[in-house]
């Protein structure tokens, strides 16, 4: 994936006037939304870009966020601190061009928002998901990420466990 692929911040030079990944919503985001959110400081977006063609294939987005405590699954919330809120990451946006189904390019974009917020230099006790639709909250929870409480489509995943899935 590596090799074939090069995930970095988006920029001007990204085309994305021809994503399509099959849901009307996440196109339109990206093509009309997200550089508005970017400069904004509302989200940062990382492009997953294929090298022989520069083309746009995939992307994400990530925003500061917090999950109320009575949310959390309750396994999860007796371990955490009292405090009203839990520090999170929200992956708000997560979409892979059609042409590039099956190839794993999804994970490899999930993995790669795991590694960025693992690494970041602020505290986050999580990293949440806000799937658009069933599919996508069948993705998100095949990689052990948990629904909120009152929020199904909310997926929610400690960032020690969510390393567990990028470290070899």
């Amino acid at each position: 994936m590596s090799v074939r692929f090069a995930i970095e911040p988006l920029a001007k030079a990204h085309k994305r006037a021809d994503f399509t990944c099959g849901n009307d919503r996440i196109d339109s985001y990206f093509r009309e939304t997200v550089s508005q959110d970017v400069k904004r400081k509302y989200a940062t977006c990382f492009v997953a870009r294929e090298i022989a063609t520069d083309r746009v294939a995939g992307f994400y987005t990530l925003s500061s966020s917090n999950v109320p405590l009575n949310e959390v699954p309750e396994p999860l919330a007796k371990k955490l601190p009292r405090y009203p809120t839990v520090p999170a990451v929200l992956i708000g946006w997560l979409g892979r061009h059609s042409d590039y189904a099956g190839q794993g390019l999804g994970e490899a974009l999930l993995f790669d928002a795991i590694k960025t917020v693992a690494t970041a230099p602020i505290g986050a006790h999580a990293i949440f998901a806000d799937a658009i639709d069933d599919g996508a909250a069948a993705f998100y929870t095949a990689f052990g990420f948990m629904p909120l409480v009152r929020r199904p489509r909310t997926l929610y995943l400690p960032v020690t466990t969510a390393l567990s899935l990028v470290s070899p």
